[in-house]
């Protein structure tokens, strides 16, 4: 039997996708810009049932829009993360950085005998009132986001927190579902999550939240 030809057309790669997305994922308990978010997360990961495990705050895709269109920076835990951005797409130029390779990073680390992840997210600090921030990777800088806001850290527009792994990762996505500290904010609740999430939910919001049908 001879194979089809494969579909070589980027737009109709893209159409077909989300259309199966929306056929076979459970999408009806989000609203419409949630929606464009989560299948757009789908879409990175290919687990329709991703969808199942999605937390996400009913203001979180219009603080993170409007957040954006203001000028916002995006702080990422991963430089993953930040190569996952398409730049192109957001609507004010907005910076797009990853302090982990910063000098000082391995000083604080050691000094606070904690991960680098966690470590970089000090120097956030004056950089986080309105922010957009997007962890995908390391639960440890997660938790210390959460400990930062909590010793009167200026408050990010939006968190996107979905870091990945077997130590940490579920624990710290559900501290932050159960007291987002007053921000609007996305998780996967488990294990799963991942530098490819975190980035498509931030392309999905800088893109305009447009609707997939």
């Amino acid at each position: 039997m001879i194979a089809s030809a494969p579909i070589r057309d980027p737009a109709e790669i893209y159409r077909r996708s989300f259309a199966i997305i929306q056929a076979e994922a459970d999408l009806v308990r989000f609203g419409a810009d949630a929606r464009s978010i989560v299948v757009r997360m789908i879409h990175a990961c290919g687990m329709v049932d991703l969808a199942d495990d999605i937390v996400v705050s009913p203001g979180f895709a219009q603080s993170a829009r409007a957040a954006l269109e203001a000028g916002a920076p995006v702080l990422c835990d991963a430089e993953m993360v930040r190569h996952g951005v398409i730049t192109r797409l957001m609507p004010a130029g907005n910076e797009v950085m990853c302090l982990l390779n910063e000098p000082q990073v391995r000083e604080i680390a050691a000094r606070d005998e904690t991960t680098r992840s966690a470590a970089q997210v000090d120097l956030w600090a004056d950089r986080m009132a309105g922010a957009v921030i997007s962890i995908g990777n390391a639960p440890t800088a997660l938790f210390r986001l959460l400990e930062l806001i909590d010793a009167g850290a200026a408050k990010p527009a939006a968190i996107i927190g979905v870091p990945v792994g077997f130590v940490g990762a579920a624990e710290s996505k559900d501290a932050l579902a159960a007291d987002p500290r007053g921000v609007d904010f996305l998780t996967v609740k488990g294990r799963r999550g991942g530098s490819a999430l975190a980035s498509s939910a931030v392309n999905a919001i800088a893109g305009g939240l447009e609707g997939h049908g």
